[in-house]
This record gives structure tokens, C-alpha cells and sequence, in this order.
């Protein structure tokens, strides 16, 4: 067994679409990024590769290469699963939590939670998604940006 964390943030923008989970999320501001900036999904990237020692999204998915521009983190979500099959690993868990003042994400957590399960070929039951404030302090609080923080274990 082997454990990951995974930790991303991204700044709130206008003109920007806002996805986590691989859900489009109704709300005035959107994240910033090089692909689709879905803080919640790098996150478990992130933790996912970490539990494996292969490294992290950045050195696969470099931010400097327009292969990557736009990109649906949900479909490199499911390149990351497929690289930690080809190494002998499987996923047991993942647990996660999205750290954003507004929007309120309770009504779409259910649908992350599909979506993250679909990409990784696992159960929805051994996929957690939570939402948090700070209430109101720090950069999150401010609506300067969402971060996430995601946890894995695979064996």
C-alpha cells in the first residue's frame, strides 16, 4: 500500500470557465490556468502520481507545451490512471477536499465524484469529494482563487 497527496491552487478570473470535477460550475469568475484549470482534479493527479513515485502532473503534462493548452483535466486524469496501470499499480481510495468561499459546490459534488470515478475506472463509493470555506480569510476567502487538497491510496 501507498499513500499520496496532491495540493493545487488557481487564481479566480473573469472570462474564464469555471471546472471542478470535470463539472462546469455556474459562477461569475473562472481559474486561470494553462489547460482547463481544474484545481480539484490536479490535485488528485497530483496525489495519485506522488502515491507512485512517477513524479508529478507538471512533468507529465508540461505548462509550457500547447499540446496541453485548454486540455480537459478529466481525460488527463485518465492518461494518469492509464500510467499507473502500465506500472502495476491500483487505485483503493481517494479523498479529496475544495477549498472555495463561492461558489457553494454541495449541489455538484455527486457528479465530481461520477466523473473522477469514470476517469480512474474505479467504484464512485471510493471517491470523496468535500467542499470548505475559510470563512472568509485568506486568498480563498478574498475570492482570489480555489485550492484543493487531494489524498490517495493505491497498492
Amino acid at each position: 500500500m501507498r499513500i499520496g497527496h496532491g495540493y493545487d491552487v488557481h487564481k479566480l478570473t473573469e472570462r474564464r470557465k469555471l471546472i471542478l470535477g470535470g463539472v462546469e460550475i455556474p459562477f461569475e469568475l473562472g481559474l486561470l490556468g494553462h489547460s482547463d484549470a481544474d484545481v480539484l482534479v490536479h490535485a488528485i493527479m497530483d496525489a495519485l502520481l506522488g502515491a507512485a513515485a512517477l513524479g508529478d502532473i507538471g512533468k507529465l503534462f508540461p505548462d509550457d507545451d500547447e499540446a496541453y493548452k485548454g486540455a480537459d483535466s478529466i481525460l488527463l486524469l485518465e492518461r494518469v490512471c492509464g500510467v499507473l496501470k502500465e506500472n502495476g499499480y491500483r487505485i483503493i481510495n481517494i479523498d479529496s477536499t475544495v477549498i472555495a468561499q463561492k461558489p457553494k459546490l454541495k449541489n455538484h459534488i455527486d457528479l465530481m465524484r461520477e466523473n473522477i470515478a469514470r476517469a480512474c475506472g474505479i467504484s464512485i463509493s471510493e471517491v470523496s469529494v468535500k467542499a470548505t470555506t475559510e470563512e472568509k480569510l485568506g486568498f480563498t476567502g478574498r475570492l482570489e482563487g480555489i485550492s484543493a487538497h487531494a489524498v490517495c491510496l493505491i497498492e
